[in-house]
């Protein structure tokens, strides 16, 4: 689907066209889940993230003011649900396949363990951004506009991340010898 083709849809969505949402919704499908699945590390529990995700842009879908922004719109609406549901219980299940897929590189399974382990380590903010960045492909200003902040503190915020991942598989690999 080309972008005139989801400006439509999303503008016929707002407008309350429940046939455009399940459309738009249909090609945002696997990246929601896959979006999700970062967050919440369990299949069953991406699923649910996705699930009310979903139900809430629905609902709030008339108070998107630029369809151009829908994706970011919506991937908002899915972290927000993905940090809700973290709150209700922690989930202790491993990131799968997804770090090689989404990073695009050849990655050892002892490699894709450590990053994993150092990415969950990170405070919330740094996590968000490291996964919307690199996981997501998200540009900095689309990621201010998700996390609502300045596009120079997403940037400050990547570059501590980075920092902060490099020092704990330093680490890591320091204690490991």
């Amino acid at each position: 689907m080309n972008t005139a083709q989801q400006l439509k849809l999303v503008k016929k969505a707002v407008k309350g066209n429940p046939d455009a949402y399940g459309e738009l919704i249909a090609e945002y499908q696997n990246y929601l889940y896959k979006t999700a699945y970062l967050y919440m590390k369990n299949e069953e529990a991406a699923l649910d993230v996705v699930g009310t995700a979903v139900l809430k842009a629905y609902l709030q879908i008339h108070t998107l003011k630029n369809p151009g922004y829908f994706k970011t719109w919506i991937t908002r609406i899915l972290i927000n649900a993905a940090y809700d549901e973290q709150k209700k219980f922690i989930c202790h299940s491993e990131w799968k396949d997804n770090l090689r897929e989404a990073s695009h590189t050849e990655v050892s399974l002892e490699e894709k363990y450590d990053i994993n382990a150092a990415i969950t380590q990170l405070s919330e903010k740094y996590r968000t951004v490291i996964i919307l960045k690199y996981f997501s492909e998200f540009s900095v200003k689309e990621i201010a506009e998700i996390m609502n902040a300045p596009e120079g503190s997403v940037k400050a915020y990547l570059s501590r991340a980075r920092d902060e991942l490099k020092r704990i598989l330093k680490e890591d690999y320091i204690y490991a010898d």
